[in-house]
């Protein structure tokens, strides 16, 4: 078995922690649920995807200073194929995702962060703002039931808030045929900039898998992805 931490660099980490908190001033960030957070063991950490992508290291951030533990997050292949941004991925804790990664980590009872609508779930215009993308991706389910590894669900609402997302057929057509993520965007006036919205994570209890059953898989891998997409659904509508 590998080990995805050798490549772990403390200054990097550091250097990425400085960065954030800014933002966590800017936002106001706060998190409500995080009693839920495991303090040790395997979890899997089931985030939304919002096009800002930051939101999550922000509670990946606040993890890391209430509990030490660094969330090893699974990321896209088009991370680590781009030149020292690759190389800065690794560093910080990323790994590319594949269902191998996944189960190396949380048997080294790693807190390792999915989101399962991935690019595409992040470039949801503004009219599909609060919703969930996953459609049958199922992935995140079946690592979860395999490792015997209980799910943290967590989303940031207003996150889908910081950037004005249009509808665009051209950037549908870039994502669905080349892989290319191109919106169509602006944040606060005509800028890139993210627009000062205060940014809550809200957390929800754990989900834990039954116990796995290799003949009924398909089966509990269905009701695990029922039970996460409606948890999910449930904390993009909270405001509180």
């Amino acid at each position: 078995m590998s080990d995805p931490s050798s490549t772990l660099d403390p200054d990097r980490i550091r250097s990425a922690a400085r960065l954030l908190k800014p933002l966590l001033v800017y936002h106001r960030y706060r998190v409500k649920g995080f009693e839920h957070v495991p303090a040790s063991g395997p979890c899997l950490l089931v985030c939304h995807h919002t096009l800002a992508t930051y939101d999550g290291f922000l509670f990946g951030l606040r993890i890391w200073e209430e509990t030490g533990r660094l969330g090893r997050g699974l990321g896209d292949d088009r991370i680590f194929q781009t030149p020292r941004l690759a190389d800065f991925a690794r560093d910080i804790g990323l790994v590319p995702a594949s269902p191998t990664a996944g189960a190396e980590l949380l048997a080294q009872g790693e807190l390792v962060g999915v989101a399962p609508g991935g690019m595409k779930e992040a470039l949801r215009p503004r009219t599909e703002r609060y919703q969930v993308r996953w459609g049958d991706r199922k992935g995140f389910c079946r690592l979860a039931l395999r490792a015997q590894a209980p799910m943290l669900l967590a989303a940031c609402p207003r996150a889908d808030e910081l950037f004005e997302v249009y509808p665009n057929r051209l950037t549908e057509l870039l994502y669905r045929h080349l892989h290319l993520p191109l919106p169509l965007f602006r944040g606060l006036g005509f800028t890139a900039l993210p627009k000062p919205v205060p940014l809550t994570h809200y957390v929800a209890p754990t989900i834990v898998p039954p116990p796995y059953d290799p003949e009924r898989e398909a089966e509990q891998v269905d009701a695990l992805h029922r039970e996460a997409s409606a948890v999910m659904r449930g904390l993009l509508r909270r405001r509180d």
